[in-house]
């Protein structure tokens, strides 16, 4: 019997959940622009994949509402995608996921990308969203990234998340 396309037809928080983020690139390309990586050229270029398929796939996750599409050049007219709230409330699905590989796919030289508490410089426990060091809860505002041992690309670090409003 073959699988279906989508999971419409199931009455399932898991399977709505997919419906979203279960296409193989959504979930990087929503990890692409909470890591600051907003327009089309650099996620395409980051990501390797084809043009059309990030289209596509740009323009589900707008339709859905987890992006949006924010002006930052009028001439020639140019776009960058930003979470909405709705995308931002997938930041711990993403960290579970990064928990995920970290520990039972990881990288021969250890995680790709490493996170730290903003205000004390803490590790986070991405699991349980808590900086390891002062014991706070953490949300996508609170920590700062940068790349880990196991990256084997270009060395530098990103910031924290914007505030909902930024570019708004």
């Amino acid at each position: 019997m073959p699988l279906n396309n989508d999971f419409a037809d199931q009455n399932c928080s898991v399977a709505r959940t997919l419906e979203v983020i279960g296409e193989r690139w959504s979930m990087l390309v929503i990890r692409d622009v909470f890591l600051g990586i907003r327009r089309f050229d650099e996620i395409q270029r980051h990501l390797g994949i084809s043009r059309n398929v990030l289209t596509a796939r740009l323009a589900h996750l707008l339709d859905l509402g987890v992006l949006k599409k924010v002006l930052y050049s009028e001439r020639p007219e140019r776009y960058e995608y930003k979470l909405t709230a709705r995308g931002r409330d997938l930041w711990p699905v993403l960290m579970a996921m990064m928990q995920f590989g970290d520990e039972h796919a990881p990288a021969p030289d250890g995680p790709p990308r490493v996170f730290s508490h903003k205000d004390c410089g803490g590790d986070i426990d991405k699991l349980h969203l808590r900086c390891e060091v002062c014991g706070q809860d953490v949300g996508p505002f609170d920590v700062v990234g940068a790349v880990g041992p196991g990256h084997g690309g270009p060395k530098g670090e990103f910031g924290p998340l914007e505030p909902a409003n930024a570019g708004a």
